[in-house]
């Protein structure tokens, strides 16, 4: 999940580049000084890619053991009562005022809840590459939103993004022939709609921010998302703990700390280190990996479709985030 626009829609102040320690006033005759990229930002922000994209490849492989909502939804609250200690460990506040409550309830469903059981049952028909770059085509829905709702004019560059992101989308569509397009269809909706509802929670949290520490709005969102998803998995469902493999065990022990916990706290400190373009930028390295991880941990295709995709994906973000 790019679960790096729920942290910075919920915290847009999280998301400003630190310019602690440059002076108040600058010469007017000097060149404006450009923040530093500090290396260990870029550190935190290579961890938090490779978190973010072996998930992709770790999600396909368990959903061979466990059923989609019971993962989805069980290993999000795990995720979330971690992070929720870690807050609390960083002495950051649980607390939610009551006049916050329905924008965090809003962002939750959209951000979480729709995501976490979309993109779980799009990998049922979707390898896990093409889920991935379906799901990262969400920058550019978000820039198309937020036209109407935050008055963001899109630019050319921004509308050649939303051609190059079609573009994408008829690559994996066509990689295979049209029989296989046709088996794939459900998981291209799927996955189309939840990167779509993602794209208007990231608009919606915008334009109603979330003013909590990022962590605490993290696990808040996470939580509320996922509860509902893990009781009706758990209700409707049938689990069977006694199939899964050793290696399923020790991928639902990375998929619960490795993506909720070391993931998220490296993307908090590469904030705190870089420029939020260059973090946002960085974030595309996610798909690339998914993709290549996926290929080689599973054995998913990688041929001129998907690397296509993968082109096209890739260069409509960057138009999107120009």
């Amino acid at each position: 999940m790019p679960a790096e626009a729920v942290v910075c829609a919920a915290n847009p102040r999280q998301a400003e580049p630190d310019f602690a320690g440059l002076p108040p006033m600058h010469d007017s005759t000097r060149p404006v000084q450009r923040p530093r990229i500090a290396p260990a930002g870029l550190m935190f922000l290579a961890i938090t890619s490779i978190g973010w994209g072996f998930n992709w490849p770790v999600t396909k492989f368990l959903l061979a053991e466990l059923p989609p909502l019971t993962l989805r939804g069980v290993t999000g609250v795990l995720g979330a009562v971690l992070l929720a200690l870690l807050a609390v460990m960083r002495r950051q506040s649980l607390r939610v005022d009551g006049a916050i409550w329905p924008r965090l309830l809003t962002a939750a469903v959209l951000n979480v809840t729709g995501w976490m059981v979309l993109m779980g049952l799009a990998l049922l028909w979707l390898p896990a590459s093409e889920a991935a770059l379906i799901a990262y085509t969400m920058p550019v829905w978000a820039s198309i939103i937020a036209w109407p709702v935050l008055g963001e004019r899109p630019t050319v560059l921004r509308t050649l993004g939303l051609v190059m992101a079609f573009a994408g989308l008829a690559s994996i569509m066509g990689g295979n022939g049209i029989a296989a397009s046709a088996e794939k269809l459900p998981g291209i909706i799927m996955a189309l709609c939840g990167a779509l509802g993602f794209a208007v929670g990231t608009v919606f949290s915008k334009k109603y921010p979330i003013h909590l520490p990022p962590i605490t709005a993290a696990a808040w969102q996470i939580g509320i998302g996922c509860l509902p998803i893990s009781i009706i998995g758990l209700l409707i469902e049938t689990t069977h703990l006694s199939q899964v493999t050793p290696v399923g065990w020790w991928l639902l022990v990375y998929s619960v700390v490795g993506q909720f916990c070391i993931a998220y706290v490296s993307w908090f400190a590469a904030l705190a280190r870089l420029p939020a373009s260059v973090a946002a930028i960085g974030t595309m390295a996610v798909p690339v990996i998914g993709v290549v991880t996926s290929a080689i941990a599973l054995g998913e295709p990688l041929g001129p479709g998907q690397i296509a995709a993968l082109i096209f994906t890739l260069g409509a973000v960057v138009l999107a985030t120009r």
